[in-house]
């Protein structure tokens, strides 16, 4: 049988570098360590700076390198698990050492992206709820989800002025009506300022987009759109359907 044409094409450099530079990380570098400038990095490795740059990407995106504003790029730290499930989301208002945190509460527009997935009159205010997701100690996502005002009819509009008190009793309210199912979709996106911003990360820099709609017996009782740092996660399918982003080295072994 003959040569087929992706068996005749060469691996890239940059392939071949990161694979190299992965080494080194492993050898040389020690975690939070800063890698030295880009030129420096092209002369120890007799690579043009254009070829580095590729496989320093293809590895941030990996999770082995991260850029930090005001630092450079450095060695990335072991992976944290988070859970992506409803039973972890915090509708609850349980604070662990796991939560998403409260930010904000504002009547909004849907979103162009999120319009078609709640059904809801051109007029009717929307709760939009900036929360973040904090694990051990770090933030790992940032989410904005929105409520119409009809999933949550009970709702005070005076008892919580201060926006972070009033996100909370938004979700607490979610939760007391009552969330019947859900579905969700992942996709690979770039940060935006605000999500990068609160995630320590670079404006474009690779992330996670998850956005899930919960149901009521009504219909979609709200939409979340949370953006997790590409660089921290890992997403996997637990034995019940539910959808978990997890590091732990036995997990990662029976994945």
């Amino acid at each position: 049988m003959g040569t087929t044409q992706l068996e005749s094409v060469q691996e890239p450099k940059y392939w071949h570098l990161k694979t190299v530079l992965s080494e080194a990380l492993d050898s040389d570098f020690a975690v939070g360590e800063v890698l030295p400038n880009e030129r420096d990095l092209a002369a120890r490795f007799g690579v043009a700076r254009a070829t580095l740059r590729q496989a320093l990407e293809q590895l941030e995106l990996e999770g082995r390198l991260q850029r930090r504003r005001g630092v450079g790029t450095t060695v990335a730290p072991p992976r944290v698990g988070v859970a992506v499930a409803t039973a972890r989301h915090g509708f609850d208002g349980d604070d662990t050492d796991e939560a998403w945190q409260p930010v904000g509460c504002s009547l909004a527009q849907l979103p162009a992206g999120v319009a078609p997935l709640i059904d809801v009159a051109e007029d009717e205010p929307v709760h939009a709820v900036r929360r973040i997701r904090v694990a051990q100690g770090q933030a790992v996502a940032a989410e904005l989800l929105y409520v119409p005002a009809s999933s949550v009819p009970e709702l005070s509009a005076i008892e919580v002025p201060s926006e972070p008190a009033r996100a909370r009793s938004v979700v607490r309210e979610l939760h007391r009506a009552g969330i019947e199912g859900q579905d969700r979709s992942v996709e690979l996106g770039s940060a935006r300022a605000d999500d990068a911003k609160e995630l320590d990360r670079l404006p474009g820099a690779p992330v996670l987009v998850v956005t899930t709609r919960y149901f009521n017996a009504v219909g979609t009782a709200a939409v979340s759109v949370a953006t997790y740092r590409a660089d921290t996660c890992r997403l996997t399918f637990g034995d019940a359907g539910a959808l978990e982003i997890s590091h732990d080295e036995q997990q990662r072994k029976a994945s």
